[in-house]
């Protein structure tokens, strides 16, 4: 852990323990804001329950291409050379000879 990463990390202790200090200055700075109003009228406006409901289930289904691993799914894919179908676990490319 490198000396400028130490500072960060004890900067933002630091920071932490003064907001935790201070909770209800900040609360009372953000209703006087109207951040609290405005976040009230965003979520009886457009955050019903079956927003929430579909926008936790497209983040839960989403996955990078390259996690998929496993299954079939792992052990068919695609020469990034020829385009070429394999089929194993093997870096070698009968079709056009590459190593990958």
């Amino acid at each position: 852990m490198t000396l400028g990463l130490r500072k960060l990390i004890l900067l933002s202790l630091i920071g932490i323990i003064f907001l935790t200090a201070n909770v209800v200055v900040v609360a009372n700075w953000l209703s006087d804001k109207g951040v609290s109003q405005f976040a009230q009228t965003v979520k009886d406006n457009y955050l019903t329950g079956t927003a929430v409901t579909i926008i936790i289930a497209l983040l839960i289904l989403l996955v990078s291409p390259g996690k998929s691993g496993g299954g079939i799914a792992g052990f068919i894919k695609r020469c990034p050379v020829c385009d070429h179908r394999l089929i194993g676990r093997g870096g070698y490319c009968s079709e056009c000879g590459s190593k990958f």
